[in-house]
């Protein structure tokens, strides 16, 4: 797996818009609202949980307080997807990773038409979201030491709040299974 200093860290020009951000894992209870930062420590992203009647919506919003997606998933019976929606619509759906002691692989079906594949160790948070053969994203814990945190890097000209909502789709799937597997 790519790390800093690695091709693709190489391939982006020092002034380009690369964004990294710091998301907290394992968000998922009831009155779990955080902020996800930037590079410079600034936030960038509230993360507001709900739990409605049917269905556990996490809402990413923008500093300001302006919706920007929905994450949603059924609570009455789990699925192998969660939606991510915008106005109402929905954006992506993130499926369940497949795992084999080698490769995670996870399925991202895009509005636009795209499948974009989460590829690397998606339990262990140190994966790239891939576009065919770019890479548009990649989350890894390396970057901090701070615990139960990890980073989502965006490529420059990519939707940032949709590959941070795509990070945290895929730490709910696999925190679902841990809580499964416990029970």
């Amino acid at each position: 797996m790519p790390r800093p200093g690695s091709e693709w860290y190489r391939r982006v020009p020092v002034d380009s818009p690369l964004m990294r951000y710091q998301v907290r894992e394992r968000l998922f209870s009831i009155k779990d609202d955080f902020w996800v930062t930037d590079q410079d420590g600034n936030r960038a992203f509230f993360v507001d949980a709900r739990v409605l009647s049917l269905r556990h919506t996490l809402e990413l919003q923008d500093a300001s307080g302006r919706t920007l997606a929905e994450i949603k998933q059924k609570l009455v019976t789990f699925t192998d997807a969660i939606e991510v929606e915008r106005d109402g619509s929905v954006i992506a759906t993130v499926h369940k990773a497949v795992f084999s002691p080698l490769h995670h692989r996870a399925v991202i079906d895009v509005a636009d038409g795209r499948r974009l594949e989460a590829v690397g160790n998606i339990v262990d948070k140190d994966f790239e979201i891939r576009d065919g053969g770019q890479v548009v994203g990649r989350v890894s814990r390396a970057w901090f030491h701070v615990r139960d945190t990890y980073g989502v890097d965006v490529a420059p000209g990519e939707d940032d709040a949709l590959m941070i909502c795509i990070a945290v789709c895929l730490d709910r799937i696999h925190h679902e299974e841990e809580e499964q597997r416990d029970h």
